[in-house]
């Protein structure tokens, strides 16, 4: 069966969905509504599977798997080399800083070495530079900083440990 029926208002129905004043005849009033009788029993229909539709399905399945691992591989290394950017800049700033800091050590080290400033603060502290007599330089070949060396106190006497 086609369709059972196709409904259009009529002219008396339009006025009565609208106040507004009829229209003139032969205009289009509205949407056709059109209903379709559908007794179609399709329980007993068994579906056939195509192997050439399956197999190009599978294909096409296969293909978007790759196109997909392949984006994603793409975006991995994309956002692995933003990230190791970032990294890379965050190191500098710290090899930066931990430069200053290592000048500034260095400064304060010349300036805490400097004789001038340690022979005013022992003269501050009441302390005399020895005097001739009070103090003997080591000898040279007693220790050579290769071995374990003992002081004695009685005297100055270096004793080496290699022998």
């Amino acid at each position: 069966m086609a369709a059972a029926g196709v409904l259009y208002p009529t002219m008396a129905q339009a006025g009565e969905l609208s106040d507004a004043a009829p229209q003139a005849r032969g205009m289009f009033l509205g949407t056709p509504e059109i209903y379709f009788a559908k007794h179609i029993d399709n329980s007993r229909v068994a579906k056939v599977t195509d192997p050439k539709r399956r197999r190009e399905m599978i294909t096409f399945g296969i293909m978007l798997g790759m196109l997909f691992l392949l984006v994603m591989v793409y975006l991995w290394q994309h956002f692995s080399a933003i990230e190791y950017g970032y990294k890379i800049e965050q190191l500098k700033v710290e090899g930066d800083s931990i430069a200053e800091s290592n000048r500034a050590l260095s400064l304060e080290e010349a300036s805490l070495k400097d004789l001038s400033r340690i022979d005013r603060l022992a003269r501050e502290q009441g302390m005399q530079r020895p005097v001739e007599g009070q103090w003997q330089p080591m000898e040279a070949a007693a220790g050579d900083g290769s071995g374990p060396e003992l002081a004695k106190a009685n005297g100055i006497s270096v004793v080496s440990g290699m022998q």
